[in-house]
């Protein structure tokens, strides 16, 4: 049996919502500090410290991408700790964050999510389909091209406005990145444009946080990996907000590898997404 369509969003978000609750259940099965803190002594293709959590829910999300590939659908999957692994030749990239705020799971702190995107190209433009399962707060954020973007069920108001102080600063700005050293080099900028910071240590559920409008606009202080962003970019945009990766002319360039490229700026208007291409770091 083949995919009928370039990208199935049925099967796609069952296929999500499955791994999404096997993930959850062997978190809370490693509950304690010193059960999520353990590590495989390796470190992934995305270059970080793999921890035993992260492999098993990278398992789990690849015991799902083989049973699609059971099913006919061919694709090239790009994950955070197995680097690229082929399943058939086909038109599809398939890009896999198991653990997006790993640091957050191992302290057992709330924001740290699944985040899948399912791409017809190499690029943050060609992503059709996203998902973010947010698993402290226990939210489900999904969206494709042209549907619109949804939050547990209900689709997100793309007419949501973006808030600005008394002053005129935007209201609230997420940071992600948030090393002091980066966040002393970006403070000047952040003073004169930014009311209030909030840093909530995971990419894809910070991006989230503009769709729905909970932040104004969001602005990463390094470079960022594509799984980290791929599916969460497309939430936003289809939430009606904007999103750039300011080292590429195409705003949308970012190229869907392992490769850290370029920061992350999410906005609900062109001027504040404006505003804060200004403000990333220079190479």
């Amino acid at each position: 049996m083949h995919e009928p369509e370039p990208v199935n969003l049925e099967v796609w978000l069952d296929a999500c919502r499955r791994a999404a609750r096997a993930i959850g259940e062997m978190l809370a099965e490693r509950s304690t500090a010193t059960e999520r803190a353990a590590e495989t002594g390796t470190t992934g293709s995305g270059g970080d410290h793999t921890l035993e959590i992260d492999r098993a829910a990278e398992s789990i999300v690849f015991t799902e991408l083989e049973r699609l590939h059971e099913q006919g659908i061919r694709f090239r999957a790009v994950s955070e700790e197995r680097g690229v692994v082929e399943f058939g030749t086909g038109p599809l990239r398939v890009v896999i964050d198991p653990i997006d705020g790993s640091l957050n799971a191992k302290r057992g702190l709330s924001h740290h999510a699944l985040s899948v995107a399912v791409a017809t190209g190499e690029t943050m433009a060609d992503v059709r389909f996203g998902y973010v399962y947010d698993f402290g707060p226990a939210e489900e954020w999904w969206a494709a091209t042209g549907a619109g973007a949804v939050l547990n069920g209900r689709r997100l108001d793309a007419s949501v406005p973006e808030g600005r102080s008394p002053d005129g600063r935007i209201e609230v700005v997420g940071i992600e990145s948030a090393d002091p050293r980066w966040l002393a080099g970006a403070i000047d900028p952040l003073v004169e444009h930014a009311y209030r910071l909030r840093a909530l240590g995971a990419i894809a559920p910070s991006l989230c946080q503009v769709a729905a409008g909970r932040f104004d606009a969001l602005l990463s202080l390094r470079d960022c990996r594509a799984v980290d962003a791929a599916a969460a970019q497309l939430i936003v945009r289809e939430a009606g907000g904007l999103v750039a990766f300011p080292r590429f002319e195409d705003r949308l360039g970012a190229p869907l590898d392992l490769v850290p490229h370029s920061p992350v700026v999410a906005a609900r208007t062109p001027a504040t997404l404006t505003q804060l291409e200004a403000m990333c770091p220079r190479r």
